[in-house]
């Protein structure tokens, strides 16, 4: 069907924006010295020695991100990465309603993911401005914690969809995809869980940071995942109710 293909290439574009966004922020974080003397000189509050935060958690997200010239590349990154996470849910919302006809049972990841979108807004808004009170941290980090759980809501509830659907849509999907699909669902879910006695107490600093870079890599493979399970379609393949 036309939705599979807007699908698979809405996926992938934000599996990539997002990736390179994120991680070329990184790389000006850690090699500031080569920008050294030119108009995109790195702000001081923005550098970082050599780091791996996957690993290390030395860095946060946002202090690789909003400092200039790093907030040149997420900002726009992330507001294009917005408008194709709504894209994208509307037109998984919109195949589902075609295979199932059941829009009371589906419109519900449409709300979780379109959410997910607004807090990546908002998040990357509130992303350099310079307000030190604690309650405004909080509220950052807070929307930030909002994007991962409604995108992970989102993700489970449509894995849900498409399980149940899955006999009607046999030859457009590869069944190991949705197995790896799964997987990453299931374990995100599970160390959020466990890592949420972590979360709300004041320590542990460098691991909250690596489980920040690691939930946002594991949010966005998700996407790429996407790009494979469904199978590239010049024509309507997809079996209805009424054909089944």
């Amino acid at each position: 069907m036309e939705n599979i293909n807007q699908i698979r290439i809405i996926s992938v574009w934000i599996f990539i924006i997002t990736f390179f966004s994120l991680n070329l922020c990184l790389f000006i974080s850690v090699n500031g010295h080569l920008l050294q003397g030119t108009i995109f000189q790195v702000d001081p509050m923005g550098r970082s020695a050599f780091t791996i935060p996957y690993i290390d958690g030395n860095v946060s997200i946002s202090r690789t991100a909003r400092t200039f010239p790093a907030y040149l590349i997420f900002k726009p990154g992330m507001f294009i990465t917005a408008i194709l996470l709504i894209k994208y849910w509307r037109a998984n919302n919109k195949l589902i309603q075609t295979i199932n006809n059941d829009f009371s049972k589906n419109k519900y990841f449409l709300f979780f993911g379109v959410g997910s979108a607004v807090c990546l807004v908002i998040h990357s808004l509130l992303l350099g401005i310079q307000f030190e009170v604690d309650l405004y941290k909080f509220f950052r980090r807070l929307v930030l914690l909002a994007f991962i759980i409604f995108e992970l809501v989102a993700q489970a509830m449509l894995i849900n969809n498409i399980i149940k659907i899955r006999n009607m849509i046999a030859e457009t999907i590869n069944r190991k995809i949705l197995i790896l699909k799964i997987f990453v669902v299931t374990v995100l879910i599970i160390i959020g869980v466990l890592s949420l006695p972590i979360l709300t107490s004041s320590g542990y600093v460098h691991f909250k940071h690596a489980l920040e870079w690691n939930f946002f890599l594991g949010v966005i493979i998700f996407y790429l995942f996407t790009f494979l399970f469904w199978r590239k379609r010049t024509k309507t393949s997809v079996l209805t109710p009424e054909d089944a």
